[in-house]
């Protein structure tokens, strides 16, 4: 459905088919607490930082391209009915992210995955 609407692909289509699988959420398991309801992928949330960073998107526009967008819908793997997730998430994760050295070693795994593949 992505590609019909978007025949020529967008950034959103471009990051799917190039970089799917390169974070899983098993890499951010240390993240998280066992307990507790469960939250969004945090797999999901990197893609989608990615797509905020290289489109330049502010975290509200971000959160809102995720419920409206098919493009991002697709990047992220989501199904079409899927109600996205409020801004301030993206900020929550930022700030997991920023915690020890974890986007080092995000970064560390992403290189070696693009190496592997």
């Amino acid at each position: 459905m992505a590609r019909r609407r978007y025949p020529g692909g967008t950034t959103a289509i471009w990051v799917r088919d190039r970089l799917d699988g390169l974070w899983n959420d098993e890499d951010f398991i240390d993240w998280y607490p066992r307990d507790g309801r469960p939250g969004l992928s945090p797999a999901q949330l990197a893609t989608v930082c990615v797509l905020q960073f290289l489109l330049g998107l502010a975290d509200r526009q971000a959160a809102e391209s995720v419920r409206c967008r098919i493009d991002f819908t697709y990047a992220m793997a989501m199904e079409l009915d899927d109600p996205g997730f409020h801004h301030s998430v993206l900020a929550d994760f930022r700030g997991r992210l920023a915690e020890d050295s974890r986007a080092d070693r995000l970064l560390d795994l992403a290189l070696a995955r693009l190496k592997e593949a």
